[in-house]
């Protein structure tokens, strides 16, 4: 750790993956914004277990698809913080349909957050973040399963594969590491939403590890990518989900 406390934006931080990111990088001595939507309780709950386990931590309401409130985020950050080390582009949506059904709502919505928040947080990210930053962006394995439903927010997260690739090496010269984590099934209620209880043990035992993966198995990886060991990995995607792909 340098002099001063680096600090990380955690967007879509209130539950599931994000809060769990937003902790362990709390318990690895990060200041951390904790980023919602519209649930202010549940991403005041995850800024109080971080102070309450004597880290910082503060919540900050912005709709990343929102190019402004993703400015004025990472006003705040610097404001009570001093300055911006770390981005974790978490905050997401998944519809899933055939592609012959998915209507033009939920084609929007996931492009919107899914893609352009992406974009808005790693322009303001390159801009913005100091020497010898990380910035780890959330893709998904089923952008190498290809599983049928999966059509619009799988082509998301390719593109933020594709990003992720073409920032890291716009970083050059600034020691700053550009990384994608792309989970397998997760228990969230992201991933839980929607399916029935066979699906859901069915997908479980996709894995040779027979299991779906936790919110902490996935914050680990983050925060391997954000810690001082990784700095040789660069313009990578870690398919975090036990061997299923």
């Amino acid at each position: 750790m340098s002099e001063f406390k680096k600090t990380a934006i955690v967007t879509g931080a209130s539950r599931g993956i994000g809060a769990g990111i937003a902790r362990q990088l709390a318990q690895d001595g990060f200041a951390v914004v904790v980023n919602y939507a519209g649930n202010a309780e549940a991403a005041q709950s995850v800024a109080q277990a971080i102070e309450s386990s004597g880290g910082q931590a503060m919540i900050h309401q912005a709709d990343v698809a929102d190019s402004a409130a993703v400015t004025s985020m990472f006003d705040a950050a610097e404001t009570a913080f001093g300055g911006v080390d770390v981005l974790i582009n978490n905050a997401g949506i998944m519809a899933l349909a055939p592609l012959s059904e998915v209507d033009n709502r939920h084609i929007n919505q996931q492009i919107d957050i899914n893609l352009k928040g992406t974009i808005h947080t790693l322009r303001e990210a390159s801009n913005r973040l100091r020497q010898g930053g990380r910035i780890v962006n959330l893709s998904t394995s089923v952008v190498g399963l290809k599983l049928e439903n999966y059509g619009v927010y799988a082509a998301t997260k390719a593109a933020v594969e594709t990003l992720t690739a073409i920032m890291a090496k716009e970083m050059r010269g600034r020691d700053i590491t550009v990384n994608a984590v792309a989970p397998g099934p997760t228990a969230t209620d992201l991933f839980m939403e929607g399916k029935s209880a066979e699906l859901i043990e069915r997908m479980a035992h996709m894995s040779p590890l027979e299991r779906l993966g936790t919110p902490q198995d996935i914050a680990s990886v983050v925060a391997f990518l954000c810690g001082p060991d990784s700095g040789w990995i660069n313009g990578q995607v870690l398919r975090a989900n036990g061997g299923i792909i």
